[in-house]
C-alpha cells in the first residue's frame, strides 16, 4: 500500500514537472517574439538627424503619431552618412523600419538594395507630392526641401561697404581671403557647390572641370572646409563672413538674432530634398508604411515647416505669414531649384572627392 502512494505522489510531481517546462517553454517562446521585433510589439525604429530636426521630430511629430497609432517611437541619431553606413552593416539583418537620408546618400542606398518600394494603398498622401521630391521607382520620398545657395553675415558686410553677393563667382573675390569657411566635398553641400561652380562657368555634372578650376580659386580664401553640414559656430565666433549653405540652416540662425542672409545665387540654386525611407526587410513593415503616409499628411507638413525651415513638399499644404517667405514654398519657387541626377552624380562621387581632397581641401 504504502509502495503504491509513494508510485502515485512520484507520478503527480513528474507531471507537475512536464507541465511547469511546458509553460517555461511557452512564456520564452512569447517573450522571445515580442523581443525579435514583429509587428506585435508596436515599437517603430527611426533613424534621422540630430539637431534641430530631431527637436521638431520629437516635439512636434513623432508623439502625434505614437498616440494615433497607439505605438512608440525609438530614436537613432545620426547623420545622412551614418545612417547609411548602419543600413549596410545590418542589410542581412536590418534593424530600423524607417531612414531619413538627404538625396545624396538615399540614391545610394537605392543603389544598395537597401530600401523597400512603397506601399500606395497606404501612403495615400502621395498623390498630393510634387514631383520633384517622387522617386521614379517609388522608393522613399521627399518629405522636406530646402536650397543650397549663398549666406553672408549682414552686419560684416555693412561694416565694410561689401555689396551683397548675387553669384557663386562671387565668392572668389580676394577681400574675402581668410574668411569662408566652405563646405567639404564630403557633405550634400561640397558637392552642391561644386556642381554649381561648374553650371555657372560654362560646365556641368558631365563636365566638371570648369567647376575644379572655380574652386581651386574660391578655396585661396577659405580658412577650413567644414565636415559637419553645421556652420553655425563657423559665423557666431567670426570665422566666416559667407559660404554656401541651406536655406533651412541660415534661417535656424537667423531665428537666433544672428545677422545671416541667405541668397538664392542669380544662376540658380540646388535642391536638397530630405528624403524618408522604408527599410527593405524592416522588422515594422506594415508601421513604416503608415509612418511616411503620416509624415506626408498636409498638416504634419506645415508643423514641419515652421520647426525646421525645410519647405513641403505636398501641394495641399498652405503656409501664411512670414514662414512661406524663409522657405521653398509654391510651384514657382519649386521650380527654380537644380535638381541633382544622383544616379550619374554618385558615380563619380569618390572620383571628385578624392580629386577635392588633394587639389583643393589639403592643397589651400
Amino acid at each position: 500500500m504504502k509502495k503504491s502512494k509513494v508510485s502515485f505522489i512520484l507520478i503527480i510531481c513528474l507531471m507537475l514537472g512536464i507541465m511547469t517546462a511546458c509553460g517555461s517553454k511557452e512564456s520564452n517562446s512569447n517573450s522571445t517574439t515580442k523581443k525579435s521585433g514583429g509587428e506585435g510589439d508596436k515599437t517603430l525604429i527611426l533613424a534621422a538627424y540630430g539637431g534641430s530636426y530631431e527637436k521638431a521630430l520629437k516635439e512636434k511629430v513623432i508623439p502625434k503619431f505614437e498616440k494615433e497609432f497607439g505605438v512608440k517611437v525609438t530614436y537613432i541619431t545620426g547623420s545622412s552618412v551614418d545612417t547609411l553606413s548602419k543600413l549596410q552593416a545590418q542589410k542581412d539583418k536590418p534593424q530600423i523600419d524607417v531612414a531619413f537620408l538627404d538625396d545624396g546618400p538615399q540614391a545610394q542606398a537605392k543603389a544598395f538594395g537597401l530600401l523597400a518600394p512603397l506601399d500606395e494603398n497606404v501612403v495615400t498622401n502621395l498623390k498630393d507630392v510634387y514631383d520633384i521630391a517622387k522617386d521614379k521607382d517609388n522608393i522613399g520620398v521627399g518629405t522636406g526641401i530646402v536650397a543650397t545657395g549663398l549666406a553672408y553675415n549682414k552686419d560684416v558686410f555693412k561694416q565694410n561697404g561689401w555689396d551683397p553677393i548675387k553669384s557663386w563667382n562671387d565668392l572668389a573675390d580676394p577681400k574675402f581671403k581668410g574668411k569662408l569657411v566652405l563646405p567639404s566635398m564630403a557633405t550634400t553641400y561640397g558637392v552642391h557647390m561644386l556642381l554649381m561652380a561648374a553650371a555657372t562657368n560654362g560646365g556641368s555634372d558631365r563636365d566638371i572641370e570648369p567647376g575644379f578650376v572655380k574652386m581651386k580659386e574660391i578655396a585661396k580664401n577659405a580658412v577650413t572646409f567644414d565636415k559637419t553640414a553645421d556652420m553655425s559656430n563657423f559665423f557666431l565666433q567670426g570665422q566666416a563672413v559667407a559660404t554656401s549653405w541651406a536655406n533651412g540652416r541660415v534661417n535656424l540662425l537667423k531665428d537666433t538674432g544672428f545677422p545671416i542672409e541667405f541668397v538664392t545665387p542669380e544662376e540658380g540654386a540646388a535642391a536638397l530634398l530630405v528624403t524618408t525611407n522604408v527599410i527593405k526587410g524592416a522588422p515594422h513593415p506594415e508601421l513604416a508604411q503608415k509612418f511616411l503616409n503620416f509624415i506626408l499628411d498636409k498638416e504634419v507638413q506645415v508643423e514641419m515647416a515652421h520647426a525646421t525651415f525645410s519647405g513641403p513638399v505636398t501641394k495641399n499644404s498652405k503656409l501664411d505669414g512670414d514662414i512661406a517667405k524663409k522657405v521653398i514654398y509654391g510651384e514657382d519657387q519649386i521650380a527654380k531649384l537644380v535638381k541633382v541626377d544622383w544616379e550619374y552624380v554618385n558615380t563619380k562621387r569618390a572620383e571628385w572627392t578624392e580629386r577635392a581632397n588633394k587639389e583643393i581641401e589639403v592643397a589651400h
